[in-house]
């Protein structure tokens, strides 16, 4: 069973200076909660026991205060002065299953495939596992996160899945395009990132949240480096596809990014649409 995710945040967010010099990205506030809560959430919706953050070692302490650090000081001030009730929102992100935060191996080169493999040691053992990056959030009844696990579940032989949506033309340069193989469409073929909007095989843009099995790290090696010298998850998938069964979920939810600074004021509007404020 998928037990465990891996949720990443350990780029330098460069578009976001200089906030981000001091504040990780994950942790820019939507409403009373920051982004990366939103990813974990969607972890406990979904039943995942453990999750591991990979931070940049100047977010690891943040990371830590926020998700293990009672503020008992808080706790009993807002008790004597009866307000116990504004501590709840701080008992449940207490409550989540169990949050290991650690740091990005520096050895590694640059790119989103590289926080996976410094967390490999954590995933050990297990038959298949959640890599999800902490600047998209997924707004809807149900989270991406439980889609995949529900996939997953009706055939386990499956080697990966990964998670789409549709963009614009314009929009799917900025991200990986989906081919299908040519006797389905709902198994992968090829994905191929940051295409040329003429080039691109669909408008069918993987964002992250991807349910693996151990086999990606196969393909999914520091000498694999791909477009501008990264090391690229979607470039593992890709291989992972040739030779197995990647399956492409499409999620009813809404997919949104938070990468850059416009894209997180529609994304922190449109969550206070979702929750109603």
């Amino acid at each position: 069973m998928v037990r465990k995710a891996v949720i990443t945040d350990a780029g330098f967010a460069s578009r976001y200076l200089p906030i981000t010099k001091t504040i990780p990205k994950g942790m820019l506030p939507m409403h009373n909660k920051p982004i990366m809560q939103l990813v974990v959430e969607e972890c406990v919706e979904a039943g995942i026991e453990e999750i591991v953050i990979v931070a940049t070692p100047e977010g690891k302490p943040i990371y830590d205060d926020y998700f293990n650090n009672a503020v008992n000081r808080i706790r009993k001030q807002l008790a004597a002065q009866g307000k116990a009730e504004r501590y709840k929102p701080v008992q449940e992100v207490l409550d989540f299953p169990k949050i290991n935060v650690i740091t990005q191996d520096q050895s590694l080169p640059y790119g989103n495939g590289s926080p996976l493999l410094s967390a490999r040691e954590f995933l050990n053992g297990e038959e298949a596992f959640l890599y999800m990056y902490s600047d998209d959030i997924v707004l809807g009844r149900n989270g991406a996160v439980k889609a995949l696990v529900e996939e997953y579940n009706k055939d386990r032989s499956i080697d990966g899945l990964i998670a789409v949506q549709k963009v614009s033309r314009d929009e799917i340069v900025k991200y990986a395009s989906v081919r299908f193989k040519t006797e389905s469409e709902e198994f992968l073929d090829e994905l191929i990132e940051k295409p040329d909007a003429e080039k691109a095989p669909s408008l069918l843009a993987s964002y992250g949240r991807y349910l693996l099995t151990p086999k990606v790290f196969d393909y999914l090696v520091s000498e694999y480096t791909g477009k501008d010298g990264e090391l690229w998850t979607a470039d593992a998938i890709d291989k992972l596809a040739k030779i197995g069964r990647v399956k492409v979920v499409k999620v009813d939810s809404k997919w949104m990014t938070t990468g850059d600074p416009e894209n997180y004021i529609k994304a922190y509007i449109e969550y206070l649409k979702f929750i109603g404020k």
